[in-house]
């Protein structure tokens, strides 16, 4: 993206953030997507995050979104990130998934519709991401380059994002037939997936400034930064205020 093979980029956290902490030329200029599409799910004999005290909970890499989110849940429901349960880094949603099957693991973080699977097979949802953490996932990045050259095209296309957001959340019925044509699922796995996402999705720009900025400190750690950051050195959202000011998003 810095040297302007790839136009966009739609990962936010971890590569894209920390990229441009270590002083690669590329800003966050939209969100889509405020908070991650993850949930805390544990083996069937485990009926609550509490009950995950000494246990092992399998993310994607130590350090990553899935790691985050995990730390987020248990420590909101009162126990302790760092002592009182185990992260093991297994990998993708896929190997999580078995892990947890396969009683490797007491627990793990899932997005659709591997969550919905999990729950068919008696595994108990214990709490979900986005109703306990702000933390951008999803949306646009672009290199500074292209940010200072062809602004008209950046916002077209935040513009475009916008009105897919709105699309997915004004039109269950097709955005569920369109996640059977795209993803090749059965009604059912996309009916899940649609109702597992589409809470999330989130216009208002300031909640995504927020989370940006939980990112940030949270990336910082990982990258090992240790100088402030300010904030228009990771994202600049002004192109995204005008496209929301165009389509009437206050």
């Amino acid at each position: 993206m810095s040297s302007g093979e790839v136009d966009y980029s739609t990962g936010i956290g971890g590569t894209a953030i920390g990229g441009a902490l270590t002083g690669v030329p590329i800003r966050v200029v939209a969100c889509y997507v405020p908070a991650p599409v993850l949930a805390l799910v544990a083996r069937p004999e485990l009926k609550s995050v509490p009950a995950l005290k000494g246990k092992t909970i399998a993310v994607l890499i130590f350090g990553g979104v899935a790691h985050f989110a995990a730390r987020a849940i248990v420590k909101h429901f009162g126990l302790d990130p760092e002592k009182d349960v185990k992260y093991l880094a297994v990998g993708p949603p896929d190997a999580r998934f078995a892990a947890l099957s396969q009683g490797l693991v007491d627990a793990a973080v899932l997005g659709p519709p591997l969550d919905f699977a999990a729950k068919k097979q008696g595994h108990n949802i214990l709490a979900r991401a986005d109703e306990i953490l702000i933390f951008p996932e999803t949306g646009l990045v672009a290199a500074v380059k292209k940010i200072q050259e062809k602004p008209d095209e950046i916002k077209r296309v935040i513009r475009a994002g916008i009105k897919a957001n709105r699309y997915i959340r004004a039109n269950r019925d097709g955005t569920i037939q369109f996640l059977m044509d795209w993803l090749r699922l059965n009604r059912e796995i996309a009916t899940a997936t649609y109702d597992g996402v589409v809470n999330v999705y989130n216009e208002d720009i300031n909640v995504c400034e927020q989370g940006l900025r939980l990112v940030i400190e949270e990336t910082k750690k990982t990258v090992k930064v240790s100088r402030e950051i300010h904030f228009n050195e990771i994202a600049d959202l002004s192109i995204a205020r005008v496209a929301q000011r165009e389509l009437g998003i206050k």
